[in-house]
């Protein structure tokens, strides 16, 4: 029997790599122009005839385009603000690090939940700071105030730099000082799969590059414009295979219909996918979703349609450090969640250590 075109079934469509990070417009300070970086980063902008225009300061941005919020957010999120950084004082950055490395602000993803929605709330235009020197010599005075203890250095607590790194290149710069400075470590984490740069990049050992990772049903509800779950981990063998340690946030885990198999079918992929040099030294953080009230009103108004589950009634209050409390899950529910997550890890990677439970 014969078969006609029209039942032969189609060849699976291939699906296009998540692109690299282009601005729709770019706002200079004067003073980055300065900088070689700020310079090289001009002339790429030119070159790809981006729309740029000259700011005095960055507080001063009031008029990018929309007619609502919502569409102003939106193209905030699609604006660069190359810039200095003129505060050299490290935050601190616990359970992650010591300190937190400042080298970009803002972040392009569109993650329902993230924390930036409120930290970065009024301004959520992505900034980069080309005085990348000034940076690295106050890290090097924060080292030495600690010597011989090892001072660690979170660079994405308010951005995801290597969603900028083909822009910047701050990351490579920051792990090749840090693989001279033997009481120096680097760490940061990201959704994006944009780690090519990195590869050659001298490193020592000293820099952990971790993957925030999830399940299907949180990548695929929460996590727009973010690298695919695919990419994150083929990213992750590259820069094992480089010699780089390589860790796993899970975060935010959330309590969904079908959790148990999501997050365990998680695991399983990560186990299948991890080159075997990688599972020697590797590191999990494990968060459960949390929310302020002043986070939940942002949220649901820049994204309306929402299916992240912000009921305060069905949540436990827990008071921070700073006495600001969150949201987060009842016990029940939350040891659920880590011993479940827990149980696979050790399963699948049992040479690996879990950080911490938050």
């Amino acid at each position: 029997m014969s078969i006609s075109l029209l039942d032969r079934p189609s060849p699976p469509k291939e699906r296009k790599e998540t692109p690299q990070f282009i601005p729709d417009l770019v706002y200079f300070e004067p003073k980055a122009l300065e900088y070689p970086k700020g310079r090289r980063i001009f002339d790429w902008v030119q070159q790809q005839g981006i729309p740029y225009r000259m700011t005095t300061s960055h507080n001063r941005i009031t008029n990018l385009p929309g007619e609502t919020e919502l569409e102003q957010y939106k193209n905030a999120k699609r604006t660069l603000v190359v810039g200095i950084r003129k505060t050299l004082k490290f935050d601190t950055s616990k359970p992650s690090a010591e300190y937190a490395i400042p080298i970009a602000t803002g972040c392009m993803g569109h993650c329902h939940y993230c924390y930036l929605q409120t930290t970065l709330g009024a301004k959520p235009y992505i900034r980069l700071y080309v005085n990348t020197d000034e940076i690295i010599e106050a890290a090097r005075g924060y080292i030495k105030e600690r010597e011989p203890e090892i001072t660690r250095f979170e660079a994405a607590c308010t951005s995801d730099p290597v969603g900028l790194e083909p822009i910047s290149g701050s990351l490579r710069e920051l792990i090749e000082f840090m693989a001279d400075e033997p009481y120096g470590r680097l760490r940061f984490v990201t959704k994006y799969h944009h780690v090519d740069s990195l590869l050659s990049a001298r490193h020592n050992g000293h820099t952990r590059i971790r993957f925030s990772v999830n399940a299907k049903y949180v990548i695929r509800h929460f996590e727009p414009n973010t690298s695919r779950f695919e990419e994150r981990i083929e990213a992750a063998g590259k820069v094992a295979r480089a010699g780089y340690p390589v860790g796993f946030i899970i975060a935010p885990i959330i309590w969904h219909d079908g959790w148990e198999q999501g997050y365990s079918e998680l695991i399983e992929r990560l186990a299948a996918s991890l080159p075997s040099e990688a599972t020697k030294d590797l590191t999990f953080e494990l968060i459960q979703h949390r929310f302020t009230k002043t986070a939940k009103n942002v949220i649901e108004r820049r994204y309306p349609k929402t299916k992240l589950e912000m009921d305060i009634e069905k949540r436990k209050y827990k008071w921070g450090r700073w006495g600001q409390g969150k949201y987060v899950y009842p016990d029940e529910q939350a040891d659920a969640l880590r011993m479940l997550l827990s149980e696979r890890i050790f399963e699948h990677f049992p040479m690996a250590t879990i950080d911490y439970f938050t």
